[in-house]
C-alpha cells in the first residue's frame, strides 16, 4: 500500500488501484507511521509529499517488493518442479543400475532440476542423510528386523529384493550346476565385499557349518569378478552387480539356501512430501520395478 501511495501520490488513487476504500488506505498508512515512529507524508495541496523518513522508506520499498517477488517466483518454480536440487547418496551397484534410468526419467520431464550423486556404502550413506549431507540415501539390509532405522526419524521406501549368487570360474567343477549349496563350498578360498556384505557372508557360512577362508576383501565389483576369473577364489555377491558387469570367464549360480538383500530408499521423515523428493522416490520405484 505504501508503495502504491508513493507511486500515485494520493490515498484515493492508491485505493482505486488496489481495490480498497480510501479510509482503509489512510488507516493503514497511519498504522505504518506509528510503527516507524515518525510521519511519512505531509499534505501538499490536494496531494501528498514524502517526508525525509518517507523518502528513505520509499527507496527501500522497491527493493523489498522485488525481493518478495523473486522469492515467490523461485518458490513457484520449485513447487512446480521447474527448478530445485536434490542430492542422492547411493552404494556403487545402485549408482550403476537404479540411478541412470531414474535421472534420465526426471531430466526428460524436468530439465531444470539439478541432481547431485554421492557414493557411499550403508550404514555410512544413511548417516550422511541424518547429517544433512544428502536428501535421499539408497541402502541395503540383510536382516530386516534388526537393521531398520527408527521409523519416526526416517521414511523408508522398499525398492527391491536382490538375490545373492555365487561367482565361479568357468573351469570350476560346480560351474555346470544349476544352483550351488553354500555348504558344498566350505573348502574354497573366498573373496569378500564391503563390511556389511562380509559380515552377512560370514554369518551365512557359520549357519552352513563352516568358517570361510577369505583371501581378499574389496568393495570393487569389477575387481571381485577379475579375481574370480583368475582362479584366486570365489565370491558371493548380489545379482544386481551382474546386470552391469559380467566377466566372460566366470559363471554365476543361485546359492542355496536362497538369500537376498533388500534395497530401499531413505529420506528424513516428512521430507517424502517435498515435491522434488517425492518425484525422485517415484522415479526410483519405477526404475526398481
Amino acid at each position: 500500500m505504501f508503495d502504491e501511495v508513493v507511486r500515485t501520490g494520493s490515498f484515493a488513487a492508491a485505493a482505486r488501484n488496489l481495490g480498497y476504500t480510501q479510509p482503509a488506505i489512510s488507516q493503514q498508512m497511519k498504522g505504518l507511521e506509528r510503527s516507524v515512529g515518525t510521519p511519512l507524508f505531509v499534505r501538499a495541496g490536494r496531494g501528498l509529499r514524502l517526508t525525509e523518513a518517507g523518502e528513505v522508506l520509499a527507496r527501500h520499498a522497491e527493493g523489498i517488493l522485488g525481493s518478495i517477488s523473486s522469492a515467490q517466483n523461485q518458490m513457484t518454480a520449485i513447487t512446480r518442479l521447474k527448478a530445485g536440487r536434490i542430492r542422492i547418496c547411493a552404494f556403487p551397484s545402485a549408482s550403476a543400475t537404479l540411478i541412470p534410468p531414474t535421472v534420465a526419467s526426471i531430466k526428460a520431464r524436468h530439465p531444470g532440476i539439478r541432481i547431485e550423486l554421492l557414493e557411499g556404502e550403508p550404514p555410512a550413506s544413511v548417516d550422511a542423510l541424518r547429517r544433512g549431507d544428502c536428501d535421499i540415501a539408497l541402502a541395503f539390509t540383510y536382516e530386516a528386523a534388526s537393521e531398520q532405522p527408527d521409523p519416526d526419524e526416517l521414511f523408508r521406501l522398499e525398492l527391491l529384493d536382490d538375490p545373492l549368487i555365487v561367482l565361479l570360474p568357468r573351469s570350476h567343477p560346480l560351474a555346470r550346476r544349476r544352483s550351488v549349496e553354500l555348504a558344498q563350498l566350505a573348502e574354497e578360498r573366498w573373496i569378500a565385499g564391503c563390511v556389511r556384505c562380509r559380515s552377512h557372508f560370514v554369518q551365512s557360512c557359520a549357519a552352513a557349518g563352516f568358517e570361510p577362508d577369505i583371501d581378499f576383501t574389496t568393495d570393487d565389483n569389477l575387481a571381485v569378478q577379475s579375481l574370480v576369473a583368475a582362479g584366486l577364489g570365489i565370491a558371493v555377491m548380489p545379482r544386481m552387480v551382474q546386470s552391469f558387469i559380467r566377466h566372460p570367464k566366470i559363471v554365476s549360480r543361485p546359492v542355496t539356501p536362497a538369500d537376498s538383500r533388500t534395497v530401499a530408499a531413505y529420506t528424513l521423515a516428512g521430507h517424502q512430501n517435498v515435491p522434488v523428493t517425492r518425484l525422485m522416490l517415484e522415479a526410483l520405484q519405477q526404475a526398481a520395478d
